[in-house]
């Protein structure tokens, strides 16, 4: 027989070796680092200009950033940093680098989100941060799932759980409790309504002190990042329910938006969720706080199948919640609404016959709610999954250049059909939103 004793062992067994796969995962230090991008990447991959020209304008403006040359090579190879300060500086035929970005509009947020586990979520999620953030756009990721794929992939993997998302609802949950606390109550009367009362185990935990940023951890790419999750935050889903209970006048679905909306405006272009495979509480606050909702699943009948379950359940979940007070950005007569919708096929094999049927089936079911160009599973991208890392990390000569292009290829197709959605919906949102 085996009980908790027996997986608190195994547990600790596994600690010991942590950090030993974390230095066969990342780089010596334990800390994951950024790899410097070619001068071929950053000309034809990034800014998508000639390379010629691209060394003509670097040649043409000593100002400009050099890159490095490494020993017994011809290539310079640029940090992010530098890159992003090309874009700033640089011009092609009097356009600007700098990517589309509506003034007065806040960042736009999207929920990847599906039932079944290994539908390629968190590998949606890394791929289209680190696409964004080559594209030069500042992302924030928000990691809801416990199993935190996506932390341990920005390289995020000693986290408190009070500052995972489990620590957004609580703080919440306290500082709404004052609120409505202080709030004038029955003034027609003169009688006050009694007073909302937190445990000790809520109240003094510390939690209602901590700023808006101090839940916000930065990642080896300068320009992104990340609200991470750890195993501990599992218990949000117990907690949760038991903090409706304390205060049943808290809108806890609602709590994730309300902090992003305290966030500066400009402090970000892109807010991407990575959601747990279930609807629960923080599944729900995701929903919630997005402006799109991208549904990634694999090729199988299986697949399909939980895709299905996953937006009916969704629907159910979202009517039973209409009439809800304090509703987030996305409000109307029928509660929640988004500005789209989209379903992305991965791990695609093209020379699948099976794979290539489930292709046409998603399509006919949902039309042009379906991503045109799936994600095509390649050895380099299994590889990247393998290493925690997303295929723009990977650096091209570690394989042939060819098998890194049509993995790279995949993503940046997907990205561009990702990205003109994004700008498509940020048209539509209202200003004041």
């Amino acid at each position: 027989m085996l009980d908790y004793r027996d997986l608190q062992a195994l547990r600790d067994s596994s600690l010991k070796l942590q950090g030993w796969i974390r230095k066969q995962t990342f780089s010596p230090g334990h800390e994951k680092v950024l790899r410097r991008f070619s001068s071929w990447e950053v000309s034809e991959l990034i800014f998508r200009v000639n390379q010629n020209t691209f060394r003509g304008r670097l040649a043409a403006d000593p100002a400009l950033p050099s890159g490095e040359v490494e020993p017994e090579g011809r290539q310079r190879w640029f940090s992010l940093e530098e890159v992003n300060e090309l874009r700033r500086k640089m011009k092609v035929n009097r356009r600007s680098l700098m990517p589309p970005r509506p003034a007065g509009k806040r960042a736009i947020r999207v929920a990847v989100s599906n039932f079944k586990g290994g539908a390629g979520k968190s590998t949606t999620a890394l791929h289209l941060a680190h696409a964004a953030a080559l594209d030069g756009y500042r992302v924030l990721c928000i990691d809801f799932d416990p199993q935190a794929t996506l932390s341990h992939s920005m390289g995020l993997s000693d986290v408190n759980e009070e500052h995972t998302v489990w620590g957004i609802l609580a703080r919440d949950l306290i500082h709404e409790t004052q609120r409505m606390n202080a709030a004038t109550r029955g003034a027609e009367s003169g009688r006050a309504m009694p007073e909302r009362r937190l445990p000790a185990s809520i109240a003094d935990t510390g939690l209602g002190e901590l700023r808006q940023a101090d839940f916000i951890k930065p990642t080896c790419w300068s320009t992104i990042d990340l609200v991470p999750s750890c195993a501990n935050a599992a218990f949000v889903e117990f907690a949760s329910a038991q903090y409706r209970h304390m205060n049943p006048d808290w809108s806890f679905f609602a709590a994730v938006s309300r902090w992003l909306d305290a966030l500066p405006r400009d402090a970000y272009d892109l807010v991407i969720f990575d959601c747990p495979p279930a609807i629960g509480y923080q599944s729900m606050n995701a929903v919630f706080a997005a402006d799109v909702l991208y549904i990634p699943s694999g090729p199988g009948y299986w697949e399909y199948d939980s895709t299905t379950s996953f937006i009916g359940q969704l629907s159910e979940a979202l009517e039973d919640l209409v009439g809800f007070a304090d509703f987030p950005a996305g409000k109307s007569e029928f509660g929640k609404s988004f500005l789209d919708v989209r379903f992305l096929l991965t791990r695609y094999e093209p020379g699948n016959d099976l794979h290539r049927a489930m292709k046409d089936a998603f399509g006919k079911v949902f039309g042009d709610r379906m991503a045109e160009h799936p994600i095509e599973h390649t050895r380099a991208v299994e590889q990247s999954g393998r290493f925690l890392s997303s295929v723009y990390e990977i650096d091209y000569r570690d394989m042939t250049r060819e098998t890194w292009r049509r993995a790279r290829g995949t993503f940046d197709t997907a990205y561009a059909e990702f990205r003109e959605t994004v700008l498509a919906a940020w048209d539509r949102m209202e200003d004041e939103t």
